[in-house]
């Protein structure tokens, strides 16, 4: 994808989620109390402050939203340079206020927490800094410099100097724990709304893939018989025409005959999603989950057995795509890091079915090991794990990918390793590596227990 394309999965496409016009009502919002704030120090607490200049503080932020009302549509999105633009003036705007009113003597110098928390909220770490620093310069600097409020009788009206000095250490702790505390809220909600996209995206492919994959195999299917008619006579012909033109012509359709039967058959090799295949035994269902990984250079060990209390009959289960392309998904984390094997085991009983993933590699990182399965897991690699896999940056997305599936099929997952991490290379199980246990109740995904598929009917009639 380039440069220029949107990206929602991408940080710094997260500002062109602002409307203009929300920035427009919080500043309208901001403009109301600044003049009912300035109007009841004059005309009810009979304080003496440069009511020109502090009109013209207010005025200066309406002409800016009059301004950008009719220079702008409602719903334009704005870029990150714009939104930072617009906070740095708000900022601006209310540390000026601040200066004609007080300084950190106005109570309402706290409010220079707000555009800080909204860019922590929605802007890169770099605009937040700049916006942060910016604020503590300001409100510093009016803590210092400012005009000082006074009564009608010409009395100073000022907090003692300790408790101005609590007031800006308050302000200032605020900045830093607030927009820290916001910024963290807001990228776990951004990489949970994008994990979540991503998983949807992969069903959405899965779904489709499946639906295509049904669609050849009946089109196979209904062709089948027309074919091989085709073939039959051409084969006649060719044995019965004694021209060498038109007998060429007879193989010819033969050979074209048999050539549409190949390529429907290779097509409907994804088609599974027929009506006499919703539900597959449960080897067959995990081995379909395994078959784009069993060419990667790695051995793929399977073993389906009940379990003690289990009866002998392998449970026919749906076919999903949650539970195919989330199996798929660990058994993909399972090859890339083993050794040269992967194990795939089920079992069953009259409850549950279960399903282990296995493998011989390193396992899981002790110190992730307890967020498993959460998106955009990420950890500082060491030098020698960066020289064993260069290539590959794994974020935690495809476990996360294949929970969210398996769990939506009702199944409950679990993370472990086989083996201590504190034992020696000779010490070590030959499955010592990561392992995945996969349950489900068994009756959410398998058929009943005395339940029959039953006839499957008159072939539907497939449409263009």
């Amino acid at each position: 994808m380039s440069d220029s394309t949107f990206n929602p999965f991408r940080s710094q496409a997260r500002s062109h989620w602002i409307r203009l016009r929300t920035l427009i009502v919080l500043r309208w919002i901001a403009i109301s109390g600044q003049l009912v704030a300035i109007t009841i120090a004059d005309a009810l607490l009979d304080l003496q402050m440069p009511l020109g200049l502090c009109y013209l503080a207010v005025s200066a932020s309406v002409m800016s939203n009059i301004v950008a009302m009719f220079a702008f549509p409602e719903n334009k999105r704005l870029t990150e340079g714009e939104v930072v633009s617009m906070l740095l003036f708000d900022i601006s705007q209310l540390c000026f206020l601040l200066y004609l009113t007080g300084g950190l003597n106005n109570p309402f110098a706290l409010l220079v927490l707000a555009p800080v928390t909204i860019s922590a909220s929605v802007l890169r770490l770099q605009s937040t800094v700049i916006l942060g620093g910016t604020a503590l310069v300001m409100i510093s600097a009016v803590s210092v410099y400012h005009i000082p409020l006074r009564s009608t009788q010409g009395d100073v009206l000022r907090i003692p100097s300790d408790f101005l000095i609590g007031f800006w250490i308050a302000i200032v702790t605020g900045l830093s724990f607030i927009a820290g505390y916001a910024r963290r809220i807001s990228i776990e909600i951004h990489s949970m709304s994008d994990a979540l996209l991503a998983t949807q995206m992969a069903l959405v492919r899965e779904q489709k893939l499946t639906d295509l994959g049904g669609v050849v195999a009946a089109a196979a299917h209904e062709l089948g018989t027309p074919l091989a008619t085709i073939k039959l006579v051409s084969s006649e012909l060719a044995s019965e025409l004694e021209d060498p033109d038109h007998r060429a012509d007879a193989e010819l359709i033969r050979e074209q005959a048999d050539r549409c039967r190949d390529i429907l058959r290779s097509m409907g090799r994804a088609g599974k999603d027929d009506k006499h295949l919703q539900y597959a035994p449960l080897d067959t269902v995990i081995r379909e989950a395994a078959e784009p990984h069993m060419t990667r250079g790695k051995e793929i060990h399977f073993a389906v057995s009940p379990c003690p209390d289990g009866d002998s009959q392998q449970p026919l289960i749906k076919r999903q795509p949650e539970i195919i392309h989330g199996l798929r998904n660990l058994t993909q984390n399972a090859v890339d890091f083993s050794a040269g094997n992967v194990w795939i085991d089920a079992r069953w009983n009259a409850n549950t079915i279960r399903v282990q993933i296995s493998d011989d590699g390193e396992g899981y990182p002790p110190q992730v090991i307890g967020r498993l399965g959460d998106p955009f897991l990420r950890r500082r690699k060491s030098d020698a794990e960066r020289a064993k896999r260069p290539e590959y940056e794994g974020m935690g997305l495809g476990l996360f990918i294949a929970k969210t599936l398996l769990e939506r099929t009702g199944a409950s997952l679990k993370f472990y390793n086989g083996a201590d991490p504190f034992l020696t290379t000779a010490e070590r199980p030959e499955r010592s590596g990561a392992v995945v246990d996969v349950v489900w109740p068994r009756r959410l995904v398998s058929t009943g227990e005395n339940e029959k598929l039953g006839a499957l009917g008159q072939n539907q009639l497939i449409r263009a």
